[in-house]
């Protein structure tokens, strides 16, 4: 099937950690700003509260701007169902999240951004994350097919379900684009129905 949706091999850049278990996604974007008709300029409202509460916030932090690669904690993107938190953290550059332990709908609705959400053990995110608060500057690169990470001579071993894996290096990981590309053949089922044709 031809699909204009680009395969993600692999994602590399900088990294930024962010410590803590069941961080959510009211915390992630604050309710406040779901209103918007859309998602422009989310990105700005990032944990606004919890970097208005501490300066120190690694979101606050230059060394870490620019960041691709975040790197988190259990249970991350927890609580509501809200897409404004993934949306938010694409729109502000996150390529990829690496982590231990994802929420099932924020995974999800990363995938479907384009946003692999890579698990790896406690030890090696905690190795991770203390490297790059170490040397903000490493070079990380998470390689989709392996789930090798590597941060300077750092490597840690994470992993993908194998479904996510395939959509995304076969370039299927956009429904919408899909649906898109074969929207022809959507309105020829749609004219068969009698409960879309009829109308």
């Amino acid at each position: 099937m031809k699909s204009s949706t680009t395969a993600i091999l692999s994602v590399s850049g900088r990294g930024l950690p962010l410590r803590g278990n069941d961080l959510d996604t009211d915390r992630i974007m604050p309710a406040r700003f779901l209103r918007a008709v859309t998602f422009e300029s989310l990105e700005k409202h990032l944990f606004e509260d919890d970097r208005a509460a501490n300066p120190a916030h690694p979101f606050n932090d230059a060394r870490y701007a620019g960041a691709r690669v975040l790197v988190v904690n259990k249970n991350f993107g927890c609580g509501s169902s809200r897409e404004h938190a993934p949306q938010g953290l694409a729109r502000y550059g996150i390529r990829a999240i690496v982590g231990e332990s994802y929420s099932e709908i924020f995974f999800g609705n990363s995938a479907v951004l384009g946003v692999p959400c890579f698990t790896a053990d406690t030890a090696a995110i905690d190795a991770l994350q203390a490297r790059i608060e170490r040397a903000p500057v490493t070079p990380i690169t998470a390689d989709v097919a392996t789930g090798v990470v590597t941060a300077g001579d750092l490597r840690i071993q994470a992993s993908l379900p194998a479904a996510v894996r395939d959509a995304f290096l076969s370039g299927q990981w956009n429904p919408t684009t899909m649906l898109l590309d074969r929207f022809d053949e959507v309105r020829r089922v749609a004219d068969r129905l009698p409960y879309v044709s009829g109308f």
